[in-house]
């Protein structure tokens, strides 16, 4: 006769930083960035810096209606037209 034990182990989270429960690892909200390096970004894997100051590789893109940084939409819209200033 031949015993067999088992034995349950715990849940152990592999899901990389930044997803959540629900698997979904979109980001919170959106920021604004130079639209030269985001095409870069995504490519290359480098690192983008907001306008907000956060710096983050790009990852996702946003959709009409995604939900945008307070503080980077505050300082695009206190920027003048048509620069790069």
């Amino acid at each position: 006769m031949v015993l067999v034990s088992t034995q349950t182990l715990p849940d152990v989270d592999t899901r990389p930083e930044g997803t959540d429960a629900t698997g979904d690892d979109s980001p919170k909200m959106f920021h604004y960035v130079r639209k030269e390096k985001i095409a870069e970004s995504a490519v290359m894997g480098s690192h983008v810096v907001a306008l907000c100051g956060e710096v983050f590789p790009v990852t996702k893109s946003a959709k009409p209606g995604s939900p945008v940084c307070p503080d980077c939409k505050k300082i695009y819209e206190r920027m003048r037209p048509g620069g790069d200033d």
